[in-house]
């Protein structure tokens, strides 16, 4: 039977973490951005937990979790309203455009 680590999961969150990071720093679309925002976040969602279950053993490294779901929400609700105001504004959502919104 396979025996799932503390290591594996931080694996598995520096992964989730990674994947997040480079997928935000390469993307152009802002719904892609916003998704390796996502992805950061529950890879640090992984790593909450796992030190909640192998280090602390009490609830508070889920509670951060939960908090980080409900601020996730969130941020997905605001970032999806401003990719609209863009695409209503340009015809595109490309993240370069949103530069040009200052001037």
């Amino acid at each position: 039977m396979l025996h799932v680590g503390l290591q594996h999961l931080l694996v598995l969150g520096a992964l989730l973490f990674s994947l997040g990071l480079l997928t935000v720093a390469t993307r152009r679309n802002a719904v892609g951005v916003l998704m390796g925002v996502e992805l950061i976040l529950n890879g640090a969602n992984v790593n909450f937990v796992a030190f909640n279950h192998w280090v602390t053993g009490g609830i508070s490294g889920q509670v951060f979790a939960l908090f980080v779901i409900v601020l996730a929400a969130a941020e997905a609700a605001v970032g999806l309203a401003i990719v609209l105001a863009l695409f209503q504004t340009f015809r595109s959502i490309d993240v370069r455009l949103a530069d040009t919104m200052r001037e």
